[in-house]
Protein backbone atom coordinates (compact mmCIF):
# COMPACT_ATOMS: atom_id res chain seq x y z
CA UNK A 1 0.00 0.00 0.00
CA UNK A 2 1.19 3.48 -0.85
CA UNK A 3 0.55 5.70 2.17
CA UNK A 4 -0.51 9.16 1.03
CA UNK A 5 -0.59 10.76 4.47
CA UNK A 6 1.54 13.82 5.01
CA UNK A 7 5.24 12.93 5.27
CA UNK A 8 6.24 12.36 8.88
CA UNK A 9 9.60 13.28 10.38
CA UNK A 10 11.76 10.32 11.31
CA UNK A 11 13.01 9.59 14.82
CA UNK A 12 15.63 12.26 14.40
CA UNK A 13 13.09 14.83 13.23
CA UNK A 14 14.11 14.76 9.52
CA UNK A 15 11.39 15.00 6.89
CA UNK A 16 10.85 12.28 4.27
CA UNK A 17 11.58 12.93 0.62
CA UNK A 18 8.99 14.21 -1.84
CA UNK A 19 7.70 10.68 -2.53
CA UNK A 20 6.92 10.16 1.16
CA UNK A 21 9.78 7.71 1.79
CA UNK A 22 11.44 7.77 5.18
CA UNK A 23 14.91 9.33 5.17
CA UNK A 24 18.05 7.40 6.00
CA UNK A 25 18.81 7.70 9.69
CA UNK A 26 22.39 7.65 10.90
CA UNK A 27 21.27 6.60 14.36
CA UNK A 28 18.37 6.59 16.81
CA UNK A 29 17.19 9.71 18.52
CA UNK A 30 13.84 11.10 19.59
CA UNK A 31 12.12 13.67 17.40
CA UNK A 32 11.91 17.08 19.08
CA UNK A 33 8.71 16.87 21.14
CA UNK A 34 7.21 20.20 19.95
CA UNK A 35 7.73 19.25 16.29
CA UNK A 36 6.35 15.73 16.75
CA UNK A 37 3.33 17.03 18.69
CA UNK A 38 2.54 19.59 15.98
CA UNK A 39 2.75 16.89 13.32
CA UNK A 40 0.55 14.44 15.19
CA UNK A 41 -2.11 17.00 16.16
CA UNK A 42 -2.22 19.03 12.93
CA UNK A 43 -5.53 17.58 11.70
CA UNK A 44 -7.26 16.42 14.89
CA UNK A 45 -10.41 17.91 16.40
CA UNK A 46 -9.40 17.57 20.06
CA UNK A 47 -6.02 17.05 21.72
CA UNK A 48 -6.73 16.88 25.46
CA UNK A 49 -5.55 17.87 27.96
CA UNK A 50 -3.86 20.75 26.14
CA UNK A 51 -0.10 20.21 25.90
CA UNK A 52 -0.24 16.73 27.45
CA UNK A 53 0.84 14.86 24.33
CA UNK A 54 3.92 17.05 23.93
CA UNK A 55 4.88 16.43 27.57
CA UNK A 56 4.65 12.67 27.04
CA UNK A 57 6.67 12.83 23.85
CA UNK A 58 9.36 14.81 25.66
CA UNK A 59 10.02 11.84 27.95
CA UNK A 60 11.68 10.10 25.02
CA UNK A 61 10.12 6.66 25.38
CA UNK A 62 7.78 4.89 22.94
CA UNK A 63 4.13 5.56 23.76
CA UNK A 64 1.37 2.96 23.87
CA UNK A 65 -1.32 4.32 21.58
CA UNK A 66 -4.72 2.68 21.90
CA UNK A 67 -7.62 2.18 19.52
CA UNK A 68 -10.57 0.05 20.53
CA UNK A 69 -12.91 -1.38 17.90
CA UNK A 70 -16.07 -3.45 18.29
CA UNK A 71 -16.26 -5.79 15.28
CA UNK A 72 -20.04 -5.71 14.92
CA UNK A 73 -19.60 -5.53 11.11
CA UNK A 74 -16.96 -7.42 9.10
CA UNK A 75 -15.51 -4.69 6.91
CA UNK A 76 -13.38 -1.59 7.34
CA UNK A 77 -14.42 1.37 5.24
CA UNK A 78 -12.59 4.59 4.40
CA UNK A 79 -14.18 6.32 7.40
CA UNK A 80 -12.31 3.93 9.70
CA UNK A 81 -9.03 4.68 7.95
CA UNK A 82 -9.05 8.30 9.12
CA UNK A 83 -8.17 7.10 12.63
CA UNK A 84 -5.98 4.24 11.35
CA UNK A 85 -3.84 6.66 9.34
CA UNK A 86 -3.24 8.72 12.48
CA UNK A 87 -2.15 5.55 14.28
CA UNK A 88 0.26 4.85 11.42
CA UNK A 89 1.82 8.28 11.93
CA UNK A 90 2.50 7.39 15.58
CA UNK A 91 4.08 4.14 14.42
CA UNK A 92 6.35 5.94 11.97
CA UNK A 93 7.64 8.01 14.89
CA UNK A 94 8.55 4.83 16.77
CA UNK A 95 5.46 4.34 18.95
CA UNK A 96 3.43 1.17 19.53
CA UNK A 97 -0.21 0.84 18.53
CA UNK A 98 -2.40 -1.40 20.68
CA UNK A 99 -5.45 -2.43 18.68
CA UNK A 100 -8.11 -3.74 21.03
CA UNK A 101 -10.68 -6.03 19.47
CA UNK A 102 -13.82 -5.56 21.54
CA UNK A 103 -15.04 -9.15 21.55
CA UNK A 104 -16.58 -8.48 24.99
CA UNK A 105 -17.72 -4.87 24.55
CA UNK A 106 -19.10 -5.85 21.14
CA UNK A 107 -21.65 -8.01 22.93
CA UNK A 108 -22.86 -4.93 24.79
CA UNK A 109 -22.86 -2.59 21.78
CA UNK A 110 -21.44 0.93 21.81
CA UNK A 111 -24.34 3.32 22.54
CA UNK A 112 -22.51 6.32 21.03
CA UNK A 113 -24.85 8.16 18.70
CA UNK A 114 -27.66 5.68 19.27
CA UNK A 115 -31.27 6.73 19.79
CA UNK A 116 -32.36 3.22 20.85
CA UNK A 117 -30.91 0.03 22.33
CA UNK A 118 -28.49 -1.64 19.89
CA UNK A 119 -29.32 -5.28 19.01
CA UNK A 120 -26.89 -7.75 20.59
CA UNK A 121 -24.40 -9.37 18.22
CA UNK A 122 -23.75 -13.11 18.48
CA UNK A 123 -20.28 -14.09 19.81
CA UNK A 124 -19.64 -16.26 16.73
CA UNK A 125 -20.38 -13.33 14.43
CA UNK A 126 -18.10 -11.05 16.45
CA UNK A 127 -15.25 -13.59 16.20
CA UNK A 128 -15.65 -13.87 12.41
CA UNK A 129 -15.78 -10.12 12.01
CA UNK A 130 -12.71 -9.66 14.23
CA UNK A 131 -10.57 -11.81 11.93
CA UNK A 132 -11.61 -9.79 8.88
CA UNK A 133 -11.19 -6.46 10.68
CA UNK A 134 -7.67 -7.30 11.84
CA UNK A 135 -6.59 -8.39 8.35
CA UNK A 136 -7.99 -5.23 6.76
CA UNK A 137 -6.46 -2.97 9.43
CA UNK A 138 -3.01 -4.04 8.25
CA UNK A 139 -3.68 -2.35 4.90
CA UNK A 140 -2.89 0.82 6.90
CA UNK A 141 -1.05 -0.20 10.07
CA UNK A 142 2.53 -1.46 10.36
CA UNK A 143 2.18 -5.03 11.61
CA UNK A 144 5.61 -4.95 13.31
CA UNK A 145 4.55 -2.03 15.54
CA UNK A 146 1.03 -3.27 16.30
CA UNK A 147 -0.12 -5.32 19.28
CA UNK A 148 -3.57 -6.89 18.94
CA UNK A 149 -5.46 -7.70 22.14
CA UNK A 150 -9.00 -8.86 22.84
CA UNK A 151 -10.74 -7.31 25.80
CA UNK A 152 -12.18 -10.68 26.83
CA UNK A 153 -8.68 -11.20 28.27
CA UNK A 154 -9.55 -8.88 31.18
CA UNK A 155 -13.28 -8.12 31.04
CA UNK A 156 -14.24 -11.69 31.97
CA UNK A 157 -13.91 -10.46 35.55
CA UNK A 158 -15.29 -11.45 38.93
CA UNK A 159 -18.28 -9.63 40.47
CA UNK A 160 -15.94 -8.06 43.03
CA UNK A 161 -13.82 -6.58 40.22
CA UNK A 162 -16.93 -5.38 38.39
CA UNK A 163 -18.18 -3.66 41.56
CA UNK A 164 -14.83 -1.88 41.89
CA UNK A 165 -15.06 -0.71 38.27
CA UNK A 166 -18.66 0.47 38.70
CA UNK A 167 -17.59 2.69 41.63
CA UNK A 168 -15.37 4.78 39.35
CA UNK A 169 -18.31 6.76 37.87
CA UNK A 170 -21.77 7.99 38.84
CA UNK A 171 -25.08 7.70 36.98
CA UNK A 172 -25.24 11.49 36.82
CA UNK A 173 -21.82 11.54 35.17
CA UNK A 174 -22.88 8.94 32.58
CA UNK A 175 -26.10 10.79 31.82
CA UNK A 176 -24.05 13.82 30.79
CA UNK A 177 -23.54 12.06 27.45
CA UNK A 178 -25.65 13.79 24.81
CA UNK A 179 -27.17 10.57 23.48
CA UNK A 180 -28.02 9.27 26.96
CA UNK A 181 -29.42 12.66 28.00
CA UNK A 182 -31.65 12.83 24.91
CA UNK A 183 -32.95 9.29 25.36
CA UNK A 184 -33.53 9.81 29.09
CA UNK A 185 -35.34 13.10 28.45
CA UNK A 186 -37.61 11.55 25.82
CA UNK A 187 -38.40 8.48 27.91
CA UNK A 188 -36.49 6.06 25.67
CA UNK A 189 -35.07 3.03 27.52
CA UNK A 190 -31.38 2.88 28.44
CA UNK A 191 -30.11 -0.51 29.53
CA UNK A 192 -27.77 -1.01 32.47
CA UNK A 193 -25.37 -2.68 30.04
CA UNK A 194 -25.25 0.49 27.93
CA UNK A 195 -24.43 2.54 31.02
CA UNK A 196 -21.60 0.11 31.76
CA UNK A 197 -20.16 0.32 28.25
CA UNK A 198 -18.04 3.49 28.77
CA UNK A 199 -16.63 1.98 31.97
CA UNK A 200 -15.71 -1.26 30.19
CA UNK A 201 -14.01 0.72 27.44
CA UNK A 202 -12.22 2.76 30.08
CA UNK A 203 -10.98 -0.39 31.77
CA UNK A 204 -9.33 -1.38 28.48
CA UNK A 205 -7.05 1.63 29.00
CA UNK A 206 -6.24 0.38 32.51
CA UNK A 207 -5.45 -3.14 31.30
CA UNK A 208 -3.00 -2.08 28.60
CA UNK A 209 -1.72 1.04 30.44
CA UNK A 210 -2.53 3.31 27.49
CA UNK A 211 -0.57 6.55 27.12
CA UNK A 212 -2.76 7.88 24.31
CA UNK A 213 -6.19 6.91 23.01
CA UNK A 214 -7.60 7.81 19.61
CA UNK A 215 -11.19 7.87 18.44
CA UNK A 216 -13.63 9.71 16.25
CA UNK A 217 -15.40 12.75 17.66
CA UNK A 218 -18.42 10.64 18.68
CA UNK A 219 -16.08 8.80 21.09
CA UNK A 220 -15.03 11.91 23.01
CA UNK A 221 -17.10 11.14 26.12
CA UNK A 222 -15.83 7.55 26.30
CA UNK A 223 -12.14 8.36 25.90
CA UNK A 224 -12.36 11.19 28.44
CA UNK A 225 -14.13 8.95 30.96
CA UNK A 226 -11.32 6.42 30.53
CA UNK A 227 -8.99 9.01 32.09
CA UNK A 228 -11.13 8.94 35.25
CA UNK A 229 -11.12 5.14 35.29
CA UNK A 230 -7.33 5.03 34.92
CA UNK A 231 -6.90 7.54 37.72
CA UNK A 232 -9.15 5.48 40.01
CA UNK A 233 -6.80 2.53 39.44
CA UNK A 234 -3.67 4.58 40.15
CA UNK A 235 -2.56 4.88 36.52
CA UNK A 236 -1.55 8.15 34.85
CA UNK A 237 -4.56 9.30 32.77
CA UNK A 238 -4.09 9.02 29.01
CA UNK A 239 -3.92 11.79 26.44
CA UNK A 240 -6.75 11.74 23.94
CA UNK A 241 -6.95 12.69 20.28
CA UNK A 242 -10.27 12.78 18.43
CA UNK A 243 -10.46 12.70 14.65
CA UNK A 244 -13.07 14.14 12.28
CA UNK A 245 -15.81 11.86 10.97
CA UNK A 246 -15.75 11.21 7.23
CA UNK A 247 -19.11 11.81 5.50
CA UNK A 248 -20.43 9.02 3.34
CA UNK A 249 -20.58 9.15 -0.44
CA UNK A 250 -24.04 10.73 -0.07
CA UNK A 251 -22.29 13.76 1.44
CA UNK A 252 -24.85 13.98 4.25
CA UNK A 253 -24.54 11.29 6.90
CA UNK A 254 -21.38 9.75 8.33
CA UNK A 255 -19.95 6.86 6.34
CA UNK A 256 -21.61 3.66 7.47
CA UNK A 257 -22.15 0.22 5.99
CA UNK A 258 -25.67 0.10 7.44
CA UNK A 259 -26.55 3.29 5.54
CA UNK A 260 -25.09 1.97 2.29
CA UNK A 261 -22.98 5.12 1.79
CA UNK A 262 -19.58 3.54 2.38
CA UNK A 263 -16.45 2.64 0.43
CA UNK A 264 -14.89 -0.54 1.81
CA UNK A 265 -11.13 -1.05 1.73
CA UNK A 266 -11.85 -4.52 0.33
CA UNK A 267 -14.27 -3.29 -2.33
CA UNK A 268 -13.26 -4.44 -5.84
CA UNK A 269 -11.17 -1.77 -7.63
CA UNK A 270 -13.87 -0.81 -10.13
CA UNK A 271 -16.44 -0.52 -7.35
CA UNK A 272 -14.15 1.59 -5.16
CA UNK A 273 -13.31 3.90 -8.06
CA UNK A 274 -16.95 4.22 -9.12
CA UNK A 275 -18.19 4.98 -5.61
CA UNK A 276 -15.58 7.70 -5.12
CA UNK A 277 -16.61 9.34 -8.40
CA UNK A 278 -20.11 9.72 -6.94
CA UNK A 279 -19.21 11.92 -3.96
CA UNK A 280 -20.79 15.40 -4.05
CA UNK A 281 -18.57 18.38 -4.83
CA UNK A 282 -19.42 19.77 -1.38
CA UNK A 283 -17.37 17.08 0.43
CA UNK A 284 -14.49 16.83 -2.05
CA UNK A 285 -12.15 18.96 0.07
CA UNK A 286 -13.05 16.93 3.18
CA UNK A 287 -12.13 13.68 1.43
CA UNK A 288 -8.81 15.13 0.30
CA UNK A 289 -7.98 16.46 3.77
CA UNK A 290 -8.97 13.34 5.73
CA UNK A 291 -7.83 10.64 3.30
CA UNK A 292 -4.94 12.22 1.36
CA UNK A 293 -3.87 14.86 3.91
CA UNK A 294 -3.85 17.68 1.38
CA UNK A 295 -6.14 20.05 -0.49
CA UNK A 296 -7.24 19.45 -4.09
CA UNK A 297 -5.10 21.20 -6.69
CA UNK A 298 -6.19 24.82 -6.94
CA UNK A 299 -8.52 25.61 -9.85
CA UNK A 300 -8.82 21.93 -10.82
CA UNK A 301 -12.38 21.19 -12.01
CA UNK A 302 -14.29 19.04 -9.47
CA UNK A 303 -14.64 16.15 -11.93
CA UNK A 304 -10.87 16.02 -12.48
CA UNK A 305 -10.24 16.32 -8.74
CA UNK A 306 -12.56 13.34 -8.14
CA UNK A 307 -10.74 11.32 -10.80
CA UNK A 308 -7.41 12.04 -9.08
CA UNK A 309 -8.86 11.14 -5.66
CA UNK A 310 -10.50 7.94 -6.94
CA UNK A 311 -7.35 6.84 -8.76
CA UNK A 312 -5.03 7.48 -5.80
CA UNK A 313 -7.20 5.71 -3.24
CA UNK A 314 -7.84 2.75 -5.54
CA UNK A 315 -4.09 2.50 -6.18
CA UNK A 316 -3.42 2.68 -2.44
CA UNK A 317 -5.50 -0.40 -1.67
CA UNK A 318 -5.25 -2.37 -4.93
CA UNK A 319 -2.13 -1.15 -6.79
CA UNK A 320 -1.63 1.13 -9.77
CA UNK A 321 -2.46 -1.47 -12.44
CA UNK A 322 -5.84 -2.14 -10.83
CA UNK A 323 -6.49 1.59 -10.51
CA UNK A 324 -5.76 2.14 -14.22
CA UNK A 325 -8.07 -0.73 -15.14
CA UNK A 326 -10.81 0.64 -12.87
CA UNK A 327 -10.48 4.09 -14.41
CA UNK A 328 -10.66 2.66 -17.93
CA UNK A 329 -13.75 0.64 -17.04
CA UNK A 330 -15.37 3.74 -15.55
CA UNK A 331 -14.61 5.77 -18.70
CA UNK A 332 -15.93 2.98 -20.91
CA UNK A 333 -19.26 2.85 -19.10
CA UNK A 334 -19.82 6.43 -17.98
CA UNK A 335 -17.86 8.62 -20.40
CA UNK A 336 -18.06 6.69 -23.67
CA UNK A 337 -21.33 4.96 -22.63
CA UNK A 338 -20.09 1.56 -23.76
CA UNK A 339 -20.42 -1.84 -22.12
CA UNK A 340 -17.14 -3.14 -20.67
CA UNK A 341 -15.10 -5.51 -22.83
CA UNK A 342 -15.07 -8.26 -20.20
CA UNK A 343 -18.40 -9.12 -18.58
CA UNK A 344 -18.92 -11.93 -16.08
CA UNK A 345 -21.37 -14.57 -17.24
CA UNK A 346 -24.36 -15.72 -15.22
CA UNK A 347 -26.09 -19.01 -16.02
CA UNK A 348 -29.83 -19.01 -15.41
CA UNK A 349 -32.37 -21.84 -15.53
CA UNK A 350 -34.61 -21.21 -18.49
CA UNK A 351 -37.23 -23.88 -18.09
CA UNK A 352 -38.39 -24.03 -14.48
CA UNK A 353 -41.54 -26.04 -13.89
CA UNK A 354 -42.07 -26.57 -17.61
CA UNK A 355 -42.18 -22.85 -18.36
CA UNK A 356 -39.71 -21.05 -20.61
CA UNK A 357 -40.47 -17.68 -19.03
CA UNK A 358 -38.03 -15.99 -16.63
CA UNK A 359 -39.23 -13.73 -13.80
CA UNK A 360 -36.84 -10.77 -13.91
CA UNK A 361 -36.91 -9.80 -10.18
CA UNK A 362 -35.86 -13.38 -9.34
CA UNK A 363 -33.16 -13.31 -12.02
CA UNK A 364 -31.79 -9.99 -10.71
CA UNK A 365 -31.77 -11.35 -7.17
CA UNK A 366 -29.77 -14.43 -8.19
CA UNK A 367 -27.41 -12.62 -10.57
CA UNK A 368 -26.56 -9.56 -8.45
CA UNK A 369 -27.20 -10.70 -4.87
CA UNK A 370 -30.10 -8.33 -4.19
CA UNK A 371 -33.60 -9.04 -2.91
CA UNK A 372 -36.51 -9.61 -5.26
CA UNK A 373 -38.26 -6.54 -3.89
CA UNK A 374 -35.15 -4.48 -4.69
CA UNK A 375 -35.23 -5.97 -8.20
CA UNK A 376 -38.85 -4.90 -8.64
CA UNK A 377 -38.03 -1.42 -7.36
CA UNK A 378 -35.15 -1.01 -9.82
CA UNK A 379 -37.35 -2.17 -12.70
CA UNK A 380 -40.00 0.37 -11.67
CA UNK A 381 -37.36 3.10 -11.56
CA UNK A 382 -35.94 2.24 -15.02
CA UNK A 383 -32.71 1.03 -13.41
CA UNK A 384 -32.39 -2.14 -15.48
CA UNK A 385 -31.29 -2.44 -19.13
CA UNK A 386 -31.12 -5.40 -21.47
CA UNK A 387 -28.64 -4.95 -24.33
CA UNK A 388 -28.83 -1.20 -23.73
CA UNK A 389 -32.65 -1.02 -23.73
CA UNK A 390 -34.43 0.02 -20.54
CA UNK A 391 -36.73 -2.68 -19.13
CA UNK A 392 -39.72 -1.30 -17.25
CA UNK A 393 -42.00 -2.77 -14.60
CA UNK A 394 -44.45 -3.79 -17.33
CA UNK A 395 -41.96 -6.46 -18.46
CA UNK A 396 -41.40 -8.47 -15.30
CA UNK A 397 -41.44 -11.78 -17.21
CA UNK A 398 -39.47 -12.43 -20.40
CA UNK A 399 -38.90 -15.49 -22.59
CA UNK A 400 -35.73 -17.38 -21.74
CA UNK A 401 -34.60 -17.32 -25.37
CA UNK A 402 -34.72 -13.50 -25.37
CA UNK A 403 -32.31 -13.44 -22.41
CA UNK A 404 -29.82 -16.06 -23.58
CA UNK A 405 -26.61 -14.27 -24.61
CA UNK A 406 -27.93 -10.81 -23.67
CA UNK A 407 -26.13 -8.32 -21.41
CA UNK A 408 -28.19 -7.18 -18.45
CA UNK A 409 -27.19 -3.96 -16.71
CA UNK A 410 -28.17 -3.05 -13.14
CA UNK A 411 -27.75 0.62 -12.32
CA UNK A 412 -24.76 2.33 -13.87
CA UNK A 413 -21.89 -0.04 -13.19
CA UNK A 414 -23.06 -3.64 -12.80
CA UNK A 415 -23.25 -6.00 -15.78
CA UNK A 416 -23.81 -9.71 -16.38
CA UNK A 417 -23.90 -11.66 -19.63
CA UNK A 418 -26.76 -14.15 -19.39
CA UNK A 419 -26.41 -17.77 -20.46
CA UNK A 420 -29.27 -20.25 -20.40
CA UNK A 421 -28.39 -23.58 -18.87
Amino acid sequence: MTDSAAPAPDSAGRAPDSAGRAPHSAGPGPAPAPEAARFLTRNVVDALPAGDLERRLARGRPLRVKLGVDPTTPDIHLGHTVVLQKLREFQELGHTVVLIIGDYTGRVGDPSGRSSIRPQAAPEEIDRNAETYERQAYTVLDRSRTQVRRNSEWLDMSMEELFRLARTATVAQLLERDDFAERYGSGEPISILELLYPLLQGYDSVAIRADVELGATDQKFNVLLARDVQQAYGIEPQSILTMPILPGIDGVQKMSKSLGNYVGVDDPPEEMYGKLMRIPDSVLSTYYELLLDREPVADMPPRDAKRALAWELTARYHGEDAARAAQERFDTIHVRREAPAEIEEFAFPGDEGGSATVHLPALLADAFGISRSEGRRLLAQAGVKLDGETIGEDRMDLPAEALDGAVIQLGRRRYKRLRRR
